[in-house]
Parts: C-alpha cells; structure tokens; sequence
C-alpha cells in the first residue's frame, strides 16, 4: 500500500537529520542501503492475527552516498507491506485500519518534524 498523499515524498533532506528523526521515531536501517538507495522500516505486528507488516519509507541520494552524514536524500512515497515468511513483503494487500491508521499517525508526526529540515537543505 502506497501512502500517495504524503507530506514528506519527494522532499530532500540531509541523511544525518533524517536517520535521526527516523531513529527516534523507531525506524531502522540496519542493512537496508547502498550507495545510492536507503530504506528506513518501521515493524509493526498484529498480536491478534499473528501478522507483521513493515511501514518503509525510502529515499535515494541526490548529493554525496548514502550513509554518509554530509549526503542529501530525496524521500520516496511511504509504503506498507505484509511480511510472508519466507517469502518477502507484500505490498498489494487489504490492512488491517488500525494498521493503517497507526502508519498515518506515524507519518504525520515524521512529516512535522522533516518539513523544517527539508526547508533548511534547501535553502543551503
């Protein structure tokens, strides 16, 4: 699932203030870059059905590589997926509402907080 009417896709912001905001917000990245691509995940697991879902918010580099500090990245549309063990994520899914609703709050607390920043890269 596409989060189409997000706030944060397409802004560029500096990788350092991103892994920061996004670390906060309980995102990892552990291993999920290279030098041009990162993918931040957020896991979420529904106790009732026994599923898990990683909300991904991802962003490719427009100066500099990923994961360096100094690096600027240009945020994709956020996207849901339902993971299938062993088989991967799948994002063409019909989510649970509180899922879904847990991942808009999430976003828009993410997207307070990235406009300013964003704002700050660009001016620079």
């Amino acid at each position: 699932m596409k989060f189409e009417n997000s706030q944060i896709a397409g802004l560029e912001v500096n990788f350092d203030a991103l892994d920061d905001i996004l670390s906060k917000a309980g995102f990892i990245h552990a291993g999920q870059w290279d030098y041009e691509r990162v993918t931040f995940d957020y896991k979420l697991e529904d106790q009732v059905r026994q599923d898990i879902y990683y909300f991904r918010i991802q962003a490719y580099a427009t100066k500099g590589e990923t994961p360096s500090p100094s690096a600027t990245v240009k945020l994709l549309t956020p996207v849901l997926g339902k993971h299938y063990y062993p088989h991967g994520v799948e994002y063409d899914e019909e989510f649970p509402k509180k899922i879904v609703d847990k991942c808009s709050k999430k976003l828009e607390s993410i997207s307070e907080k990235l406009k300013p920043v964003a704002e700050t890269n660009i001016s620079n």
